[in-house]
């Protein structure tokens, strides 16, 4: 199960972390794509286009984020790839996770505290 306050509300997120169908890719959308987005900006200022934000889906921007974050965090299923690919799966998600309580547990800023929110006045 997800710990951190914005991802482990959403049932999606929690089945992507044990279920391969769960995972997120290119072309959903919905709230869980949104609190994947705001952690990607929440750990890495990503740069995700504002229209992918507003209607929550996950676009070329979005997958762009995601493949840069496992690049640099080398988030690999070596049972069937040699390179990280711009799908949120198990590692992905759990790897999200793990960094969100972290910036949890380190600060009092309500930043961290789980809804989805506007950031930068942009909405997510």
């Amino acid at each position: 199960m997800l710990k951190s306050k914005l991802l482990s509300p959403d049932p999606r997120l929690n089945a992507c972390e044990v279920n391969d169908p769960s995972h997120v890719k290119l072309g959903d959308r919905g709230d869980f794509v949104g609190r994947i987005q705001q952690a990607l900006i929440r750990i890495e200022n990503a740069p995700i286009d504002d229209t992918e934000l507003a209607e929550r889906v996950y676009g070329k921007t979005t997958a762009g984020a995601v493949l840069a974050y496992k690049k640099k965090r080398n988030i690999v299923n070596r049972a069937y790839q040699t390179q990280a690919d711009d799908i949120v799966g198990k590692l992905t998600i759990r790897s999200l996770d793990d960094e969100l309580l972290k910036f949890e547990a380190e600060s009092s800023d309500e930043f961290f505290a789980g809804a989805l929110r506007p950031i930068s006045g942009r909405l997510v």
